[in-house]
């Protein structure tokens, strides 16, 4: 599993969760399926954290320090 992007991360998590939710894998192909899933979900974070950081980085140097909470 290669360095992907978050679209490309969300793409192969949707893939995962339709065959696990078929029923058609065996318990072996499941679990790998699920430990992938976890890799992606992993790496999505990542990816995430990383935005956030270069944004609040984008912010500070704008001197516009007012970041709002949803």
């Amino acid at each position: 599993m290669g360095k992907n992007t978050f679209e490309e991360n969300l793409e192969n998590l949707d893939k995962i969760i339709e065959s696990l939710e078929s029923g058609e894998l065996s318990l072996d192909d499941a679990i790998k399926e699920y430990e992938n899933a976890m890799k992606l979900i992993k790496s999505s974070s990542k990816i995430l954290n990383e935005a956030e950081g270069k944004l609040l980085k984008v912010i500070e140097k704008n001197g516009e320090i007012d970041i709002e909470e949803i």
